[in-house]
């Protein structure tokens, strides 16, 4: 079930996504009168499954779902349409347009996306505001990892800055050491200031680190009882607070953790403090993972903000959160391009992009993710491969600039090496996806 509803989330954004994308290249192309001979959501190799004509347009949904494209006449473009070009130039062609015209065809649907990114981030804001965790609440500090610990940070560590420079948000904290250039995070521990230098070798590990090497530290507050499981059995009940356990004092969640890790197929015994102020002893069993069947608020104890949004202050917060979002997706490439990270390891296709989705349906999360992977869909259809929208532009930029038409067999030639190194790297990040999937 869970996996049915990430694959629908998955198939209604993308959906979303390649529709305004197209619509992007389809206005400009009518704008300018130039024909567009097909409008399609998913490629239609040899059939589709719905299609009608209107105008001189056939708009169609195909059965491969990896995208979508519109077909504008007299362009190279993956239909590879070479009859269409042997003909002469017609005044309705993309090739018989102004070269400016032609870039402003080329780049709409990223102008699209950039524009849908920032229209969701507005609505977002104005809907349900924005709730973080200031750096100032972490009353507790952090907890880490096996990852965080190797990396210098230990439990209880209460970050100042990075590089020198403080900030707000804690999700900020987590980003810059992953996304800044050189990282010297200087912080507080028992009480002494010091610091942790985290190299770009060190990088791989923080990626491949499944629940974040640093988290922020909270008490051990239940919030649900799985049935039937131990912790059921032993009385413990929602809201309780663990406070103890064999009589020793324990304070947070990761202290908690740590224990029963340590005390698997055991008998143990847990204080708790109920939500009327008093204490009561429970026996429960530690299972043989180091579960006792409950589900946590690891954040308890721990102030979180909310900020409302009126309709027109959402709109410069929300364009604001955009063009950071975009900024935060190119800084992540230059970890790809870094072979120091081996980042590029985390390339994934539909299988990581699913996986981001929640396994329940969440509107709010839902728009979140439509408006960051319709970013990530323009920056990467801007890049200069031929066979992307980057290709085409970087082929009419340098007409604008040389005064000279590339010639057309160029232009057939570097689409499809664009191809293939477009085939090369999904099927690379497909490999990716298994590895992760098995291993």
């Amino acid at each position: 079930m869970v996996f049915l509803i990430k694959a629908a989330q998955l198939l209604l954004s993308l959906s979303i996504l390649v529709i305004i994308h197209e619509l992007g290249h389809f206005g400009f192309a009518k704008l300018f009168k130039t024909r567009v001979e097909k409008f399609y959501l998913f490629f239609d190799a040899w059939f589709s499954l719905f299609k009608f004509k209107k105008g001189e347009t056939e708009y169609g949904i195909g059965w491969i779902p990896l995208g979508g494209y519109v077909k504008i006449s007299g362009m190279i473009d993956e239909s590879m349409d070479k009859e269409q070009l042997a003909q002469p130039e017609q005044p309705w062609e993309f090739r018989a347009k102004k070269s400016w015209q032609r870039l402003l065809i080329m780049l709409g649907g990223v102008i699209m996306n950039f524009v849908l990114a920032g229209l969701i981030y507005i609505l977002v804001l104005f809907a349900w505001g924005n709730d973080y965790i200031p750096v100032e609440n972490m009353k507790y500090g952090i907890s880490v990892d096996s990852t965080g610990y190797n990396l210098g940070f230990r439990n209880g560590d209460k970050i100042i800055s990075i590089n020198n420079k403080k900030f707000q948000k804690f999700s900020d904290i987590q980003k810059e050491i992953l996304l800044s250039d050189s990282k010297v995070v200087q912080l507080e521990r028992n009480g002494k200031k010091t610091e942790v230098t985290i190299n770009d070798s060190q990088i791989k590990s923080i990626i491949d680190s499944k629940h974040g090497f640093i988290s922020i530290r909270g008490e051990f507050v239940i919030a649900d009882i799985l049935k039937n499981s131990n912790a059921e059995k032993a009385g413990i009940e929602k809201d309780d607070k663990l406070i103890a356990v064999n009589d020793s004092s324990l304070n947070f969640f990761d202290e908690y953790v740590h224990y029963f890790k340590e005390h698997k197929s055991e008998n143990v015994s847990i204080t708790v403090k109920k939500t009327d102020g008093t204490n009561k002893k429970l026996n429960v069993a530690v299972d043989s993972i180091g579960h006792i069947g409950v589900r946590t608020n690891s954040l308890a104890g721990i102030e979180t903000e909310h900020q409302d949004y009126s309709f027109f202050e959402s709109i410069p917060a929300g364009l604001s959160m955009g063009i950071e979002k975009v900024s935060d997706y190119l800084r992540q490439f230059k970890l790809i391009f870094n072979p120091e990270t081996k980042a590029y390891n985390s390339l994934g296709s539909f299988g990581t992009i699913g996986s981001m989705f929640p396994s329940q349906w969440d509107w709010h999360s839902f728009w979140l993710l439509t408006a960051f992977l319709s970013i990530m869909l323009g920056v990467v259809n801007i890049l200069p491969i031929p066979a992307l929208d980057g290709g085409h532009v970087m082929f009419v930029l340098y007409e604008m600039i040389s005064g000279r038409k590339p010639n057309d067999k160029v232009l057939e030639y570097a689409q499809i090496g664009g191809f293939v190194i477009l085939i090369s790297l999904m099927v690379f990040a497909l490999k990716n996806d298994i590895v992760r999937f098995f291993f």
